[in-house]
């Protein structure tokens, strides 16, 4: 409903939908798994869920870029994806974040039913970022490019 309001409000603005997001800041998958990584021997992650990661600084370095070439929005499409380049499911993002960051964790593969949460999670939600691209010369990267990034910036905050 709110992307409605924003399409049919003729504003000076776009939408950029991402998924899976995540930094070096406040609470997020990443993070939550290097700490869990780091107090226990194995954990259990969905392994039929798909999706793109996306790492916080590289959307916002988008943003910045498409409002600093862009000062209007008016004449352009509304919605826009951007992600990291590349998809993986839940257990085998947790297994990348462990392998960069050097934790000794086994990750079992479970199903979503057997990790029941208050939200329904989709298990497809991976994103197509070619228009972003095209339209505003965006360039996305390796989702795990971005992931080591982003765990080098933790690790400097710790």
């Amino acid at each position: 409903m709110g992307e409605e309001v924003i399409i049919n409000s003729n504003s000076n603005s776009i939408i950029i939908r991402t998924s899976w997001l995540y930094s070096s800041f406040a609470n997020n998958f990443t993070k939550t798994m290097l700490r869990l990584g780091k107090e226990r021997s194995a954990l259990n992650v969905v392994a039929d869920q798909f999706g793109s990661p996306t790492y916080a600084r590289d959307l916002a370095t988008a943003i910045l870029y498409i409002i600093d070439i862009k000062k209007s929005f008016t004449d352009i499409e509304k919605i826009y994806h951007y992600s990291n380049e590349g998809s993986t499911n839940w257990s085998s993002f947790a297994r990348a974040i462990f392998n960069t960051a050097n934790i000794d964790c086994i990750v079992n593969d479970i199903t979503t039913d057997q990790y029941p949460t208050k939200a329904e999670r989709p298990k497809y939600s991976i994103l197509d970022s070619s228009k972003i691209t095209e339209v505003f010369g965006v360039s996305t990267r390796k989702w795990e490019e971005a992931l080591l990034d982003c765990i080098l910036a933790i690790e400097k905050e710790i």
